[in-house]
């Protein structure tokens, strides 16, 4: 796990200065605290920032060369299939010098060219240099879990692991992509391949760029298929569920340094630490974080699972200063980002990097098998779609005349939340749901110069064309398939990753397998999703070392009590930042609609905690990104 930048000047020729190197390199230090190199030859430069997990030897080091110095790699990721690998190349006479997975890549790239991403099982985003060929060959992992930016102008391309590497270069002068921006204000974050910085590109999941003859090109080289569907019995798709999760935990266990998990209590992360203490991996050291908040405070259900499987477990309990988290985390994600439960992911990686260097999760359980109470809500929303019209308008207009003022997670805001949408199409109705801001609260909120300038988009329209790309033979498969290719890579995935980087952390998912993932797709979607029980295989296999206790347990999610915050702790801060001149002037939104928000929360009158989360996040990552007026940290 690392920190990677890098230029290729192929446009002009123009030799790449080795102090540009090393800023873009120093503005990414957090990911890889343990070292640093550089490779700069004529007109390319890479930068690589090491976090050592595997091979802490100075052979393991990074830019790394292969034997006759023609290929060149720098790589943030782990490939956990390298011994297999290893072994196949040195049968083929390839002469390693390290133990390191990283020395394996350019052993398969050496050998298959572009396509050895093809048999990497694992995650990564890497650069190659291929002097004989004149080529730079960037890649990105098949779902998403190590991020991979890249910017190209007059003299040709520079790509990082994170876009404030490029403030480095005096030449990149940062603006706001409002296309991007406005997308953000729908879903909390910027979908791929957008950044929120004009002429910056996210390099999207499962995809490679080639570099050469004055050309760039990109393809794709993997996409999760819900077709053909495999036939097997329950009982035998829960035998090989088992051994494929047993074996994606075993191989995330490869590590020279000390090694943990986050626990939560929940079905996802529990089933990965029973793996991982049936593995020998035994006591496993767990991490678990707390608020003084009871409805936010997971940790009896953690110390069920610790004291169920004789972990070594620590436990914290967080004050969080909200205002002052704004900063760090708005300096850490580079692009806004109002998932509030980067707070709590935050303070548990800053936690667990005190006692471990990589930390397993249970990252994508959801997504697998049909985990989010929306799902099951998507298909009851449907199946009413055969009822009389008149019955469906009745259904919504009664929805519309709920009280706003139940707390967000009541039954009566579900209920209203579902009405609202009763007569959408499913894929319309979806987007709405998973919308901060939906077309019509947005058409209220931003100016028409904005939406001028953001061009029109209809930001609802991108999960529209996910279940277009789906081959997802039903409902709950199709919807799936949309959260892997669009909420996954985007929100929960950046997550994570800025989060544990942010503290020299390394995250692994075993849910996030990509053979996992395979196998998961081809399963029926009622072994995910059977009547009212979500997660129905899933819990089918957890069955087998979890107590009821934790297998039945309310979902309850990673948040912090922003409801409350936006009444107390962050009212003056919230009003100040988001009706101060800075923010009127840059013309964005109506400062009226900004104010009826601030008002009916504080009041009581609406729940518009997410909403102002949101526009308080961007605002904070324009003054420090854009008018370069805020602090880094």
């Amino acid at each position: 796990m690392c920190g990677i930048v890098g230029r290729f000047n192929f446009l002009s020729g123009a030799p790449v200065d080795a102090r540009l190197i090393q800023r873009m390199c120093d503005l990414l230090a957090h990911r890889g605290p343990d070292g640093e190199g550089m490779h700069v030859d004529g007109a390319v430069g890479l930068g690589h920032r090491r976090l050592a997990i595997i091979d802490l030897s100075p052979a393991g080091r990074q830019p790394m060369g292969d034997a006759d110095g023609k290929a060149w790699i720098t790589y943030n990721g782990e490939v956990y299939n390298f011994p297999e690998l290893r072994a196949e190349f040195e049968a083929r006479g390839y002469p390693f010098r390290s133990r390191s997975d990283t020395e394996v890549i350019l052993a398969a790239y050496r050998a298959e060219g572009p396509d050895c991403v093809k048999r990497l099982r694992g995650m990564f985003a890497l650069a190659i240099w291929d002097a004989g060929e004149r080529t730079l060959f960037l890649a990105r992992d098949r779902a998403g879990k190590k991020p991979l930016f890249y910017t190209v102008d007059g003299h040709g391309i520079a790509f990082a692991s994170e876009p404030k590497a490029f403030l480095a270069d005096a030449a990149f002068k940062p603006r706001p992509n409002l296309p991007a921006i406005s997308h953000y204000l729908t879903y909390q974050y910027v979908p791929s391949p957008l950044s929120a910085f004009e002429g910056v590109f996210k390099l999207p999941p499962a995809h490679w760029l080639l570099v050469r003859d004055g050309r760039i090109s990109t393809g794709r080289y993997w996409r999760l298929r819900y077709q053909p569907k495999r036939r097997m019995t329950e009982a035998a798709a829960v035998d090989e569920l088992l051994a494929r999760l047993r074996e994606a935990v075993r191989i995330r266990l490869i590590s020279d340094v000390p090694l943990g998990a986050f626990l939560s209590g929940g079905l996802d992360s529990s089933t990965v630490v029973a793996l991982m203490t049936e593995l020998g991996a035994a006591p496993v050291r767990t991490f678990s974080i707390g608020f003084e908040e009871s409805a936010y405070d997971e940790r009896h259900h953690a110390r069920v699972v610790a004291d169920r499987f004789g972990t070594d477990h620590h436990e914290f309990v967080v004050r969080p200063d909200a205002a002052a988290m704004f900063d760090k985390l708005v300096w850490h994600y580079g692009e806004p980002f109002a998932d509030s439960s980067a707070i709590p992911t935050y303070y548990l990686a800053e936690l667990t990097r005190r006692h471990v260097t990589v930390a397993l999760n249970g990252d994508a359980g959801d997504e697998n098998f049909a985990g989010y109470e929306r799902y099951l809500a998507h298909v009851t929303a449907t199946r009413s779609a055969r009822l009389p019209g008149a019955v469906r308008r009745a259904i919504a207009a009664v929805a519309r005349g709920l009280p706003v003022g139940a707390g967000p997670r009541s039954v009566l805001a579900r209920a209203r939340r579902f009405g609202e949408v009763l007569n959408d199409p499913p894929e319309r109705r979806y987007a709405r749901w998973m919308s901060h801001f939906d077309s019509t609260l947005k058409r209220e909120l931003c100016t028409d110069d904005f939406q001028r300038a953001a061009g029109h988009v209809d930001s609802e329209a991108l999960i529209e064309q996910a279940y277009r790309a789906s081959d997802g033979p039903d409902l709950v498969d199709a919807t799936l398939d949309v959260d892997v290719q669009t909420y996954l890579p985007d929100d929960l995935l950046v997550k994570v990753d800025i989060a544990t980087m942010a503290h020299g952390l390394e995250a692994r998912s075993p849910f996030v397998d990509h053979e996992v993932m395979e196998f998961c797709a081809s399963l029926p979607s009622d072994l995910k999703l059977r009547g009212r029980v979500k997660k129905y295989l899933l819990k089918r296999v957890a069955a087998r070392f979890l107590p009821d206790s934790i297998i039945e347990r309310p979902k309850m999610g990673f948040g912090v009590p922003v409801d409350h915050w936006f009444r107390h702790e962050l009212k003056d801060f919230a009003r100040e930042t988001l009706l101060g001149a800075p923010a009127r002037d840059r013309g964005y939104f109506r400062a009226q609609t900004v104010r009826r928000l601030l008002d009916e929360h504080v009041e009581g009158k609406g729940h518009w905690h997410y909403q102002l989360w949101n526009l308080l996040v961007l605002e904070l990552w324009h003054r420090l990104y854009i008018d370069g007026t805020g602090r880094p940290c």
